[in-house]
């Protein structure tokens, strides 16, 4: 018997429409490390989506090389970034940030999410030349327990990092997913005005891979293809990102894919609430964190395929669940009558 799979977002290949202009661009000479004109075509698409007309828009291919090549080209040796203790660039990329030269300093954070306090209580602490200087503010929307900063936290991050000469920069691997759940108050123009630099996450929502970048502060922009290529993170075929862009974000599928993602989640929600299976916490995006016994834990392994989160005591462990734009209906109503029936 096959598994229900709802171990991640991006075990699937793309979604048919990438498929479909990738075959239908195929055979096509363009010229390479994304110059060619789909990708300059894409970066255009993206600035007008985010009302920023005079944004660099980069295609890079991964979460973890777009946030180790950008914070790398933002701070000087001595500066450090600023993040959750959840954060991605401190606990899952494997130190590429700390191997650029750069500390990660952890700032207090609330339901995953980076509280403005917290980034002064930084800043406050180092107060010299024989410590570390904080210098970018990181954040991922939604964060890495799918959680979301509403557009009022935002605007207050935006507030503490401009008190400080902060940058403020978000990881956007699930964009999608926070811009289109039931509790979205930030759009993609909101992110862009708020912060220096963000990108819109592909290989989790319906592309092969590759993630638009966006550095919106004007400072942030020069020379940065140099960065990009001296760590790494330039393809030769970059015409494939701006191809697969393209086909995610003309009709605005993009968000289209997420909402669904979103909403396949919820049906998934609904079956836990009807069988006082309670989460880790509560969640409105494609991630959901169930908390359930070592026995049930078992007992969903043998028909589901998901990821175990951490030990909540002694019997109880949090596993995710993810949705994704491959997940059907079916699927996501059979997981509901598992978590209804444990």
């Amino acid at each position: 018997m096959n598994k229900l799979f709802f171990r991640n977002d991006y075990g699937e290949g793309a979604h048919p429409l990438v498929m479909e202009r990738l075959m239908q661009t195929n055979m096509e000479h363009t010229c390479g490390y994304g110059l060619d004109a789909y990708s300059l075509q894409a970066a255009d698409l993206i600035r007008e989506k985010c009302g920023q007309k005079d944004a660099a828009v980069h295609m890079m291919i991964g979460g973890t090389s777009a946030n180790m090549v950008a914070l790398s080209a933002f701070m000087r040796p001595y500066e450090a970034a600023i993040a959750a203790q959840g954060g991605h660039i401190n606990v899952h990329e494997t130190g590429t940030v700390e191997g650029s030269g750069h500390k990660v300093c952890i700032a207090a954070s609330r339901d995953g999410k980076v509280l403005p306090e917290g980034v002064q209580a930084v800043v406050d602490a180092h107060t010299d030349e024989h410590m570390v200087h904080p210098r970018v503010v990181y954040i991922s929307q939604p964060t890495e327990i799918g959680t979301v900063y509403s557009l009022t936290e935002l605007r207050a991050l935006r507030e503490v990092c401009d008190k400080n000469g902060l940058l403020l920069y978000a990881d956007g691997a699930r964009l999608g997913s926070a811009l289109t759940c039931s509790e979205a108050t930030a759009t993609l123009q909101d992110m862009a005005a708020l912060t220096d630099a963000f990108y819109i996450g592909g290989t989790k929502n319906g592309l092969l891979f590759g993630e638009a970048l966006v550095i919106v502060n004007p400072a942030l922009q020069k020379d940065f293809r140099f960065m990009i290529k001296n760590r790494g993170g330039m393809i030769a075929k970059g015409r494939l990102c701006g191809v697969m862009f393209l086909a995610a974000l003309e009709h605005d599928d993009y968000l289209a894919w997420a909402r669904h993602a979103n909403k396949m989640a919820d049906i998934v929600r609904a079956g836990m609430e009807k069988g006082g299976v309670k989460p880790l916490i509560a969640t409105t995006t494609n991630q959901i964190f169930p908390i359930v016994t070592r026995e049930q834990e078992k007992k969903l392994a043998e028909q589901v395929e998901f990821e175990r989160w951490g030990d909540v005591d002694d019997t109880h462990v949090a596993i995710r669940f993810v949705t994704s734009w491959a997940t059907t209906r079916e699927d996501a109503q059979a997981l509901a009558g598992l978590m209804e029936a444990l």
